[in-house]
């Protein structure tokens, strides 16, 4: 690879690492964004080595957030919205995919097959998530079949039903309703903007390799991207792993000569090392800076007092209390000055 090929791959990929952060800062505005970035990568690197590492990365996640102030009801809106968006976005990229490569060629019945199913899912997915929003008898509703749901698996686990889900689905809809009105359209582009990023990464990996459009065209690198951001709804594998790669390499280098697989490959891995690998190392240095240096993501405010432990009054300022204990003690009136005004005393400490 040349020098500007690899300047070019190392700025988009900063740049597709990025955007998340300013996905997490759109749903939740209170946040700032290093915080958003430490809460990324710090989740990041737990589901990319983990098994089942989606589920421990959403823990990480909430004790991060949950130490700077985050409530429960404020973080599931922000998970269940950004998630629902993250959907939306992969259930749609197969339709841009299959546009694109109408410009160009007939797409192949896999592909066609893909932007139908695709596009289904995201008909009904945003059918339903209208009505939950719009329709409070459907909330409603909802919500008892989401209760009755979980009773039954409780019962076969021989557990006991949770009683806190029934009006869950309203809470949600109506604070859901209030964010999206307000922050939708920010929430919906950066969304739309991490996803076209990360594939104009692996576009660039592409031509870095020495891959022509006449090789491999960017509508193909698209029809790939989306086959597989598709295939991955489900996290099967920590972060995607093996999957993703013989995705992408499957797709791209079918009926191409050695020599081009060969490249194809290439720039398969090194797009999956500039995504995949990052956020490991850097997720762990966030995640020791917020437990031991939590000031460097989360400065307190310079007028807050430290606090003590709970029940013991908090100490004076040493000036104040000099100052109030030398003031003079208030004089009662006289009874034969009832006209006169009764001198007041000064305020005691802070």
């Amino acid at each position: 690879m040349t020098w500007p090929f690899v300047l070019l791959v190392g700025v988009a990929a900063v740049a597709s690492l990025a955007s998340y952060w300013f996905g997490i800062c759109a749903v939740l505005p209170s946040l700032r964004l290093r915080e958003a970035a430490a809460v990324n990568l710090s989740s990041n690197a737990v589901a990319n080595t983990l098994p089942a590492g989606g589920a421990l990365g959403m823990g990480v996640s909430w004790a991060m957030l949950s130490s700077w102030g985050v409530g429960t009801e404020e973080y599931v809106l922000y998970t269940l919205l950004s998630g629902i968006w993250n959907v939306f976005a992969r259930l749609g990229l197969p339709v841009l995919a299959v546009l694109g490569l109408l410009t160009v060629t007939r797409p192949d019945a896999v592909l066609i097959t893909s932007a139908a199913v695709g596009l289904g899912l995201l008909a009904a997915a945003a059918a339903g998530l209208g009505l939950l929003l719009r329709s409070e008898r459907f909330a409603l509703s909802a919500d008892h079949v989401l209760q009755h749901a979980a009773a039954t698996a409780c019962r076969l686990a021989r557990r006991e039903a949770p009683s806190r889900i029934a009006g869950s689905l309203t809470g949600f809809r109506s604070r859901a309703a209030g964010l999206l009105a307000a922050r939708g359209w920010r929430i919906t582009v950066t969304t739309a903007a991490a996803q076209l990023i990360l594939w104009l990464v692996l576009l660039a990996c592409l031509r870095g390799t020495g891959l022509s459009q006449a090789q491999v065209s960017w509508q193909t690198s698209l029809a790939a991207y989306a086959f597989v951001r598709l295939l991955t709804v489900l996290p099967l594998t920590p972060g995607g792993l093996g999957i993703t790669e013989l995705g992408l390499v499957g797709v791209l280098a079918a009926g191409a000569s050695p020599h081009t697989t060969a490249q194809v490959t290439a720039a398969v891995l090194l797009y999956r090392a500039v995504t995949y690998l990052p956020p490991i190392p850097l997720g762990v240095a966030a995640f020791l800076v917020w437990r031991h240096a939590p000031a460097l993501l989360h400065p307190a405010p310079a007028d807050a007092a430290p606090a003590g432990p709970p029940g013991l009054a908090q100490p004076q300022p040493a000036m104040t209390l000099v100052t109030s204990l030398r003031q003079p003690s208030p004089v009662p009136a006289s009874p034969g000055f009832a006209g006169a005004p009764r001198p007041t005393s000064p305020p005691m400490g802070t």
